[in-house]
């Protein structure tokens, strides 16, 4: 762009980064191999699986960047008003509801990073999240793994080469 600021081109890798996020939560395997619903909730439950490993490298670290984390939430709530819009919710509703899947993400982001060292922990957090508290949710032990491994993985990538691309996940067939 001509005259992009440097303000302009933070948010715009965080979209871009933001879109590749998305991208990967849509991978086919979760939904076939893992047993992740394949409905609204469960669709939105992957794509917040994959914001914690990504938000959490850019808020952990010795170049943590904090702010563009910030930039990718707003990329987030941006998308969800922008999605439900598009469903044909009401005007009125819409910010509330946004209001609502941004307090999931905050919840999904705090309930992840407490339990990622423990991998039960973590499934556990997993059947009740993504899986509606299912007693027996065979998938999340395997998505607790591939988590695990997209943590590591992207604790291993400067966050300056995030802000320039597409996240690393792992693949999930090797969960």
């Amino acid at each position: 762009m001509l005259f992009s600021t440097p303000r302009r081109r933070e948010r715009e890798a965080a979209e871009a980064l933001y879109r590749a996020v998305a991208e990967a939560s849509r991978r086919p395997a979760f939904y076939t191999d893992f047993g992740v619903p394949d409905t609204l909730e469960g669709r939105f439950e992957s794509l917040l699986l994959h914001l914690f490993p990504v938000m959490e490298r850019l808020r952990c670290g010795d170049d943590a960047d904090p702010q563009f984390s910030r930039l990718l939430a707003e990329a987030f709530v941006a998308d969800m008003d922008a999605t439900l819009r598009e469903m044909g919710v009401g005007d009125v509703s819409v910010p509330r509801r946004v209001k609502s899947m941004y307090g999931a993400l905050g919840g999904r982001l705090a309930a992840y990073a407490s339990a990622r060292a423990d991998r039960s922990a973590l499934a556990a957090a997993l059947r009740r999240n993504v899986f509606d508290g299912a007693v027996s949710a065979p998938g999340a032990a395997r998505l607790a793994g591939y988590l695990q491994a997209a943590v590591a993985a992207l604790a291993a990538v400067p966050v300056a080469a995030l802000k320039r691309g597409a996240p690393l996940f792992p693949e999930p067939q090797a969960y």
